[in-house]
């Protein structure tokens, strides 16, 4: 796994390592032998916990947008070339013929509905642990549309969450991009 990770991955992972050794050291640490740790040095020991806070969160932000404009290139350049003979009939023959490739309905999983935090889903990226694995159970269109809109065990019903129509579209991606 930690092979898998990418560069900004690393980065963001060694400013939060970075920050949780200080936090740690100055927590556990110091005070064994100092005990009026930071004492007089109140202000200094504010500055650097100030100093590794905004680092983190700039590492957070800058970073994770560089993630983000890196995975869309990738994505847009392996679907641009899937779809470039489809464009001409979008509404017709993606949802049916191409439904895993479906960019509303991966949008919508991805963003506004925030399936993607709960299931797992290879074609989106996703690797949600709380819900079904999407790929192993293959739900159809129709299980889809009655989950999201009903909710069931810990899922919650997006019936006022989402619209009927983006309903439709997420299960109608999640089942093809499931291979159903």
């Amino acid at each position: 796994m930690l092979l898998a990770l990418t560069g900004y991955e690393i980065a963001l992972a060694i400013v939060a390592l970075a920050f949780i050794v200080f936090a740690l050291v100055a927590a556990l640490v110091i005070p064994r032998s100092r005990p009026g740790f930071p004492g007089n040095r109140l202000g200094l020991f504010l500055a650097i916990c100030g100093v590794f806070f905004v680092a983190q969160m700039t590492a957070v932000l800058v970073l994770a947008e560089i993630g983000e404009a890196d995975e869309p290139v990738q994505e847009e350049t392996a679907a641009g070339g899937e779809t470039e003979p489809a464009e001409t009939e979008p509404a017709e023959t993606e949802p049916t013929e191409t439904a895993g490739s479906d960019p509303v309905g991966k949008e919508i999983f991805l963003g506004t509905g925030g399936c993607a935090s709960c299931h797992t889903l290879a074609d989106a990226g996703a690797t949600g642990t709380i819900g079904p694995n999407l790929d192993a159970t293959k739900p159809s269109v129709e299980l889809a549309v009655e989950r999201v809109t009903n909710g069931a065990g810990a899922m919650p019903s997006f019936a006022g969450t989402l619209s009927e129509e983006q309903i439709q579209e997420v299960a109608t991606y999640v089942s093809g991009a499931a291979g159903t």
